[in-house]
């Protein structure tokens, strides 16, 4: 098993104002050449975004986009249909960039700070057609269980939201004391464990809020809370 982590405080970060954001990864003004990609993963942002403000209209090519509300409401336009979309915390969005796709994302609210992680996958297939879809998760069904949020589109055998690649994404709530093994859905593919918030303790190593761990060559590890804990997995191919 090879096992990295990553602190917190080690990421990059920016202050626009209207946007504060840490990037796990190379991005934008940001650059460590040994943070550039996790296998397919690219991009992980940690966004904090003014009320009313956001990003305007800008294109994407080629690449699998999710975006995952931890608090606020997002709001959404992309030029498939041209209309304004909400995504709502236990929401998740994903878009198929593919041969490209121009869109917009605000923060909904007059009042309120929008909080989410904005995510990039490398694909395996090029130029496919552009595509959108959100769906609602229950925080009920991800209590001390592996809630599934995104897979491939080759998996027959899920129904919900799916990207062009061999990656799945998924969340899971763990009380205190409770200990989860994650199982690898292929030896080839690495995960990037972002803790959300509490604290955790990973094989024999120790990650708190916002603490992100790399685990790979395994076909599983276990993590146990040491607090609650809100956990997102994301595991991608390791060879792109």
């Amino acid at each position: 098993m090879q096992l990295v982590k990553f602190p917190a405080d080690t990421r990059g970060f920016v202050n626009h104002g209207w946007l504060q954001a840490n990037y796990s990864f190379s991005f934008a003004n940001f650059y460590n050449p040994e943070r550039v990609n996790f296998g397919a993963l690219r991009v992980l942002n940690d966004d904090l975004i003014a009320p009313s403000m956001g990003f305007s209209t800008h294109p994407h090519q080629n690449m699998e986009i999710i975006t995952i509300p931890l608090s606020g409401v997002l709001k959404h336009k992309d030029n498939t249909s041209n209309e304004w979309l909400y995504v709502n915390p236990n929401e998740v969005q994903v878009m198929s960039a593919g041969t490209g796709i121009y869109h917009s994302e605000m923060n909904g609210t007059t009042d309120k700070y929008l909080s989410l992680f904005q995510i990039w996958i490398i694909p395996n297939e090029e130029g496919v057609k552009p595509r959108y879809n959100q769906k609602t998760f229950q925080p009920e069904d991800r209590k001390n269980k592996l809630q599934v949020l995104v897979s491939s589109t080759d998996d027959d055998n899920f129904d919900g939201l799916k990207v062009h690649q061999n990656a799945k994404l998924s969340r899971i709530d763990l009380d205190e004391g409770e200990i989860f093994t994650y199982e690898l859905k292929s030896e080839q593919n690495g995960v990037y464990l972002m803790n959300i918030s509490g604290e955790i303790l990973t094989e024999d190593t120790v990650s708190t809020d916002r603490d992100a761990i790399g685990i790979s060559q395994t076909k599983s590890f276990t993590t146990k809370a040491k607090t609650a804990s809100e956990l997102l997995f994301i595991e991608v191919p390791m060879e792109i």
